[in-house]
């Protein structure tokens, strides 16, 4: 099979392997199309030569062509969305080994691009809000509380305020004042300027604090603000590493919570990792029935090959993406 992996050098490059064979409760996925996240840029970076090749991908569309012979929740010709695992190899290749309870049936009303976009971003979003914000994962269960999603515009913050909105918070977040409009597509009912004073945006729109803060980016230039604007007994999280050691005394004497946000702990550690399967097939059944909208703004359309995931590497790398990028099949070295 066609698969693209990192080298030594650290290098995006087109490989020929063996195709992989499923075991216990594994799947033969065929891949269809994938996206590109900052976590394959992060861990592209730390490629050695013991390491290398390395197969990256952690969004994808495909289609079962094999079980193995622990499988329950799936069978063959089942498409299939899923994140996988940093554990594995990755989905950029055209055949990939998937736990089966990592993925979902993909939503039935969204193209394979369109659900290519979702499934990390997903994860991520749901953990933080429901798993670490204390939000109730329901639907309309959180009348008059109020969340701040720092970093509104990118991949995460467009589907956390598309699931806050679904579960009933009022959500504020920050952007370019040229990308209002894509918040308040995804369920922003406060856009706020990021170039301009946090702090006042929030109390001029009316609120003195917030229940729970999400910090998508660069939490330490944020954090003392988040620790003037969260309520006491509220919550902050984060999903991006500071350089820098975070003040948490500031939150100490309103006894709020501070907590981390990392997708691939569950399936690193072996831990609740059903529960991905679970949220992917809650959130493909929003999907379909439009509560949720896909984030996707930009198709590749030339193929899944070296060159073209070296393209979206550098997009997505530039630090300037809104919603998310896929890239599309066949595979083409």
């Amino acid at each position: 099979m066609k698969a693209i992996g990192v080298d030594a050098k650290q290098a995006l490059v087109d490989l020929t392997l063996a195709q992989p064979v499923a075991t216990g409760n594994q799947l033969v996925v065929a891949v269809k199309a994938i996206s590109v996240n900052p976590v394959d840029l992060k861990l592209r970076e730390g490629v050695t030569v013991e390491t290398a090749p390395k197969i990256l991908g952690y969004d994808a569309v495909g289609t079962v062509t094999a079980v193995g012979p622990d499988v329950t929740k799936f069978k063959v010709g089942d498409r299939i969305y899923y994140a996988g695992s940093t554990q594995v190899a990755g989905a950029n290749a055209e055949y990939q080994l998937v736990d089966e309870r990592l993925a979902s049936l993909a939503p039935r009303t969204l193209t394979d691009a369109q659900a290519a976009a979702m499934p990390l971003t997903t994860l991520t979003a749901y953990e933080l809000l429901f798993e670490k914000l204390q939000f109730v994962g329901k639907a309309n269960q959180n009348q008059k509380r109020t969340l701040l999603i720092i970093n509104g515009g990118g991949g995460v913050g467009t589907i956390m305020a598309q699931l806050a909105h679904w579960a009933g918070i009022t959500v504020l977040a920050t952007s370019s004042p040229k990308n209002a409009d894509w918040l308040r597509q995804n369920q922003v009912d406060v856009p706020l300027d990021y170039h301009k004073d946090l702090y006042a945006q929030v109390r001029e729109a009316g609120y003195d604090s917030v229940d729970a803060i999400a910090i998508l980016w660069a939490p330490e230039a944020y954090f003392d603000v988040a620790a003037k604007l969260v309520k006491p007994f509220g919550h902050i999280g984060s999903i991006v590493g500071s350089p820098a050691d975070l003040p948490l005394y500031l939150i100490k004497n309103k006894a709020a919570s501070f907590d981390w946000e990392y997708m691939f702990a569950k399936s690193d550690a072996d831990y609740n990792v059903a529960s991905q399967g679970r949220i992917l097939q809650l959130a493909a059944r929003l999907f379909d029935q439009g509560v949720l909208t896909t984030t996707l703004t930009e198709t590749m359309t030339t193929g899944i090959n070296a060159a073209s995931l070296n393209e979206a590497h550098a997009r997505v790398g530039a630090g300037h993406m809104t919603g998310k990028l896929v890239v599309t099949g066949p595979f083409n070295a």
